[in-house]
């Protein structure tokens, strides 16, 4: 029976791993239970940890650091892959605007914390880590103690407390914000959803079929059409006035008469009409070959080789007399347009006849188990230069020491930069969602379980000597920017509802709200906000957390 003992309680390898396996077990259990339909979800794994490490479970200093960090760079990683072919783009256009919303947020955010500091003469260190919990950000809490740790060369287990108490009023304050501001301006929801359906059409990916009756195009090549129309554009096939079909190249002339099959997207259907005459939705009972020459199919993309390449370097309409209409990446549709670079796990849409898209097919590789094999060196990779750009100081006027990105902040940003421009230079980023659910999910599990423990020892005699007032400060840290920057959004810049729920969710980044948010919209508008605004967030919640740190 000693064996027994050893394992539950003494401090060796094996009790350490069994510890944490069951603090995130039970964790994951009782994230699954909900109460009005919000639940804290995975965060349960950290209460779970505050409440072992409560009743005197511990394990090893060091086994506990590793873990922590370990747990947070896989983590930090794995967002980075996923939001990184958005994040430069979410800047641009629309979502500057958002982007700027959801600065202002965090902005605030940290502003208050600060005021918070000065008038209550908490530790700042412990304002940061309530921050942290307020927003709901378990990135910047890791930055925020990594940072602490690397200044003082010890840990502040005050930072994960005020987490902590913080996070359960952080999640319910966001959907009461969002609440708030619904019945402030007097807001249904059936009835904005009928005033701006007309104005949220999508530069989406259209299928169409234009029929030539404009004199002036009449003996044009198709590439003469595209120039013309100057939007991606994309001509499959073409129906001649006898009845024949056959696919197009750019040197394919048009006759009054003939009906075009385009992908295009939707800004560019006004000058279809101008240009070609009347546009009408495809039937596909138009398009019918005898023998069924013609035949449309999806081909994957799955040779590293081609990761990054052009879809014109590789010839396929001139070589194979097939054409790619449309790219389905990520679940989002693309024109197949000449200069479009292709990517592993790329869907493409492709016309022609069966034995040439056989061809076609095996040029781009079309193997769904290539897709489900782990590209391990680009995530190593990574996290190697993730660590040393983390590593490096640099100064910031204002602050009286150099700053580093550190383990939080730098695997981030490259995980970003690698997603994002890692087809380039041949580099394979690509992961099955669930494999990058996965790594998120392990990481961020270990993560939380060592912070539970490691803050467990001290949690309730902290809070009855004087840390319920942390509650208090924490839902000030939570409903004050998002209610002054909601209201400003929705007052001067006249956006609707369901975009401000998106913009909110995510200047917190915050799931549950999320889900909140698109349970009340009939719409995907505030998973789109989400989006837009998650990747810039995410990046400045890791650093004003480091930056608050560093200022303590």
């Amino acid at each position: 029976m000693d064996w027994i003992l050893d394992l539950l309680f003494k401090d060796g390898i094996a009790h350490s791993i069994l510890l944490l396996s069951f603090t995130i077990m039970l964790g994951i259990k009782l994230g699954k239970f909900k109460v009005a339909n919000i639940s804290l979800g995975i965060t349960w794994i950290l209460f779970v940890g505050i409440i072992l490490g409560h009743f005197g479970l511990s394990i090893n200093e060091q086994v506990l650091n590793y873990t922590k960090e370990l747990g947070l760079i896989l983590f930090i990683f794995a967002i980075g892959l996923q939001v990184g072919p958005g994040f430069f783009s979410s800047l641009r256009k629309g979502g500057l605007r958002l982007n700027m919303l959801a600065s202002s947020i965090v902005l605030l955010g940290a502003v208050i914390t600060y005021i918070l500091h000065l008038v209550t003469d908490l530790n700042l260190s412990t304002m940061t880590g309530i921050l942290s919990g307020a927003v709901t950000n378990t990135p910047g809490l890791g930055a925020a103690q990594q940072t602490f740790r690397d200044i003082n060369g010890a840990s502040d287990p005050t930072i994960a407390q005020g987490y902590a108490v913080a996070y359960p009023l952080g999640v319910i304050g966001i959907i009461l914000t969002m609440i708030s501001i619904r019945y402030l301006f007097r807001i249904n929801i059936e009835k904005e959803n009928n005033t701006i359906s007309s104005l949220t059409e999508k530069k989406s990916v259209k299928l169409v079929a234009a029929h030539v009756s404009n004199k002036c195009i009449d003996g044009h090549t198709i590439k003469d059409l595209m120039s013309c129309i100057g939007r991606p554009m994309i001509v499959s096939r073409v129906k001649h006035s006898d009845g024949q079909v056959e696919p197009v190249n750019n040197q394919t002339i048009l006759r009054i008469g003939d009906l075009l099959r385009i992908v295009t997207e939707e800004p560019a259907l006004e000058k279809l009409v101008l240009f070609v005459g009347e546009i009408s939705p495809v039937n596909e009972n138009d398009w019918e070959t005898p023998n069924k020459e013609l035949v449309s199919r999806k081909v994957v993309v799955t040779k590293p080789s081609l990761n990054g390449e052009r879809i014109g370097n590789l010839h396929i309409r001139s070589s194979y007399g097939v054409n790619i209409t449309r790219i389905n990446r990520a679940g989002i549709e693309l024109v197949a347009t000449h200069n479009l670079q292709l990517q592993m796990g790329d869907r493409l849409t492709v016309v022609g006849k069966e034995d040439s898209i056989k061809k076609v097919a095996d040029l781009v590789g079309n193997s769904m188990i290539r897709l489900y094999q782990p590209n391990l060196i680009p995530i190593f990779l990574g996290i190697f230069a993730g660590i040393i750009l983390g590593s490096i100081p640099f100064s910031i006027p204002g602050i009286p020491q150099p700053v580093k990105l550190g383990l939080a902040g730098g695997p981030l940003i490259v995980a970003i930069l690698m997603a994002r421009y890692g087809p380039y230079y041949k580099i394979v980023t690509f992961s099955t969602t669930s494999a990058n659910m996965m790594i998120r999910e392990i990481g961020i599990s270990l993560f939380l379980a060592a912070v539970g423990l490691d803050a467990g020892n001290g949690f309730v005699d902290t809070i009855l000597n004087g840390g319920y007032y942390w509650v208090l400060y924490g839902i000030i840290i939570t409903i004050v920017p998002l209610f002054l920057v909601g209201l400003f959004a929705r007052l001067y810049y006249k956006i609707d509802y369901f975009t401000i729920m998106g913009l909110l969710s995510g200047s917190y980044t915050d799931p549950p709200a999320l889900a909140f948010a698109n349970e009340m919209s009939p719409n995907d508008l505030p998973a789109v906000a989400y989006a837009t605004v998650y990747p810039l967030t995410m990046f400045l919640r890791v650093l004003t957390a480091q930056v608050l740190i560093i200022l303590s």
